[in-house]
């Protein structure tokens, strides 16, 4: 017939080279293998090194309590700290470290909330740019300068205000009111970066209840970001138990068992920093308590680390 058709399936040529199996072996590439190893040793350097330090910590500070003139009892029920005349209570120093911190938390903790409120749901973006580099500021400061300025200008304050009878120069209130300072912008920063992860829906929802930006902020956002705002306590509460400078230059010298915060008391921090200064013989009793009070502040760090990841882990949400 002239007019049949005929219809020819479209099928596609292959080709004798695509009919070869492909090799799908992974290609080595040189300089991925260099980054990934370079990363792994920076990685490994900084683990051995935190080793390390434990270690040698560790190992100097069994120095001090398998010696015969210190009872383990006594270091951590004594109150009174005199290594050169055989009393080794931890107390004095533990109780100044705890004051000073706690003041610092009472000034930092309801400041820094205030702050990182107003600049995740107050502030607009053109505030926020400008404050949050002021805040990063005060946290460059060196804590040295920190430290004369308690003593130089926040005692004088304190005495005109108080009474220079109640306030003694070298004070735990005036070393605790700026290590507030200090820890301000910390708390403020990592406060601001909770709350502002908590995610728009959440709050959209609550306005579409009729809620004031208030009650948004203090009944929906904050509660919502408590896992981070726990964290930034926490953290900013060992970095006051860790500061050294400032309670050396304005809390006082020398270990004093006392509630009074405007008396002098040395922390630990303080005391190490005054001791090491001196002249101190290799693998004495002194030298070795100094890797004591160390653990001890290793101790209490690692304890609020261990709390801090607890309560993440506790009452983290986690929003899609």
């Amino acid at each position: 017939m002239a007019n049949e058709v005929k219809i020819v399936p479209l099928m596609p040529e292959v080709s004798t080279e695509s009919a070869k199996p492909q090799n799908l072996r992974k290609h080595p590439r040189i300089i991925e293998s260099i980054i990934q190893a370079f990363l792994f040793i920076c990685g490994a350097i900084s683990i051995f090194t935190t080793i390390g330090i434990i270690v040698y910590l560790g190992e100097e500070a069994l120095g001090f309590f398998t010696s015969s003139e210190v009872s383990l009892f006594e270091f951590f029920t004594g109150t009174v700290w005199q290594p050169q005349i055989g009393n080794f209570g931890i107390l004095p120093l533990l109780n100044a470290t705890l004051m000073t911190t706690g003041i610092a938390m009472l000034v930092a903790l309801p400041l820094g909330m205030c702050v990182a409120i107003y600049l995740s749901e107050y502030a607009s973006p053109k505030m926020r740019s400008f404050l949050k580099p002021i805040l990063e500021v005060i946290a460059g400061i060196p804590t040295v300068v920190l430290g004369f300025f308690a003593l130089y200008t926040m005692t004088p304050l304190l005495r005109a205000l108080i009474g220079k009878e109640i306030v003694q120069v070298y004070n735990t209130a005036s070393a605790g009111l700026v290590m507030g300072i200090l820890i301000l912008p910390l708390i403020s920063s990592m406060t601001e970066d909770a709350l502002s992860a908590v995610p728009r829906s959440l709050r959209e929802g609550a306005y579409g209840l009729g809620a004031t930006r208030l009650e948004v902020a203090t009944q929906v956002v904050v509660p919502a970001a408590l896992s981070g705002i726990t964290a930034a306590i926490i953290l900013g509460f060992s970095r006051a138990v860790g500061e050294a400078m400032i309670v050396a230059i304005a809390a006082g010298a020398g270990p004093n068992l006392t509630w009074n915060p405007f008396r002098p008391a040395e922390t630990m921090t303080g005391h190490i920093v005054r001791i090491s200064g001196g002249d101190l013989s290799y693998d004495s009793i002194d030298y070795n308590s100094l890797f004591a009070i160390a653990l001890m502040l290793f101790l209490i760090t690692l304890l609020l680390n261990l709390v801090s990841q607890r309560i993440i882990k506790r009452f983290r949400e986690v929003y899609e």
